[in-house]
């Protein structure tokens, strides 16, 4: 069955307008809600205001990566820039966890001692950051089905929006019943909702960067697809990983019988033909061993395991002493 990597594509001209729209918006808001935090006294706002500082950050580097991702390769990055764009989701899902470690930390000092808070700063700035935020996810929905860079700008904007929705109620309770206690533990929510988007995200960022194999191929079916092409015995020494985002790659070792030797470029065209219709996979190098000189025990996946390394540069140091 074909492997599907279809995805939204959005004019990269037109993603960055939006993008700068966005920088802008949650760059005017951010300073209208750390003042109104400040003279209202509600620590809320202000963790609302950090939130959307943060978004502004991302933003920047979003941007940023955008554009650098799209530079071509060169003699310095062979692979080219795309990568760029996954260390950026990666800078703001790190900043996201310390924001809202952060967060959890002040709440629990005004829990204990919880100040006067002006109730209705609160729900009119509270009102004007969901309209920003709200027009912040809009800008970035349909450009988030694609970047795992911009997808992290799209949580930050949404969770800004829920948490606007709590700013709101808790000036409208405190306004109502001089509730107080309800902003810090509705600062405390927004806290634990940052770091709940912000640890389910992480994961993927990471798996690329540490040439984690793609989650939406089937490493078992692809060293299967590959045994069954005429004329191969096995495959060994297998590496398959992300260069981009949407990119998947695989080098890995084809013994090949001896039968088929004489038709190795077959068998090449062939694998690759069936790794690319199949699998998505359009970058592949593979390396023939004759079976007869095939390497033996070798591993399905990598190079050896880091115990056996360290074994022989230990004997390789030995034989040299």
């Amino acid at each position: 069955m074909p492997h599907d990597h279809g995805h939204a594509h959005i004019d990269p001209d037109s993603g960055d307008r939006r993008v700068a729209i966005a920088i802008w918006a949650n760059g005017l808001l951010t300073v209208a809600q750390v003042v109104g935090g400040i003279f209202s006294g509600s620590l809320a706002l202000i963790a609302d205001a950090l939130h959307n500082f943060s978004d502004m950050a991302s933003l920047v580097i979003a941007f940023a990566a955008r554009k650098i991702a799209r530079r071509p390769a060169d003699e310095r990055m062979t692979f080219g820039y795309g990568r760029v764009e996954i260390v950026a989701a990666l800078i703001n899902y790190t900043t996201l966890i310390v924001i809202g470690f952060y967060l959890i930390y002040e709440g629990g000092m005004r829990m204990i001692d919880p100040p006067e808070v002006m109730g209705w700063t609160v729900v009119i700035l509270g009102g004007i950051a969901l309209v920003v935020d709200t027009l912040t996810a809009m800008l970035t929905y349909s450009m988030q089905k694609g970047s795992v860079n911009i997808r992290a700008l799209f949580l930050h904007n949404l969770s800004d929006a829920l948490a606007s929705v709590a700013v709101i109620v808790g000036g409208s309770l405190i306004i109502l019943y001089d509730m107080r206690w309800v902003d810090p533990a509705i600062t405390i929510g927004i806290a634990l909702y940052i770091l709940y988007l912000s640890f389910t995200e992480i994961g993927g960022p990471i798996r690329t960067l540490m040439l984690g194999s793609p989650p939406d191929i089937d490493n078992e079916a692809v060293v299967e697809a590959m045994r069954k092409v005429e004329g191969v015995a096995d495959v060994h020494h297998v590496h398959l990983w992300q260069m981009q985002e949407h990119e998947a790659a695989l080098d890995c070792h084809v013994v090949v019988a001896a039968e088929g030797w004489s038709k190795i470029e077959e068998i090449k065209s062939a694998i690759k033909k069936r790794l690319k219709e199949e699998f998505g996979i359009s970058h592949s190098s593979l390396e023939f061993e004759h079976e007869d000189r095939a390497h033996q025990n070798a591993d399905l996946y990598g190079h050896g395991n880091a115990s056996e390394k360290e074994k022989t540069n230990v004997q390789g140091n030995a034989d040299r002493a």
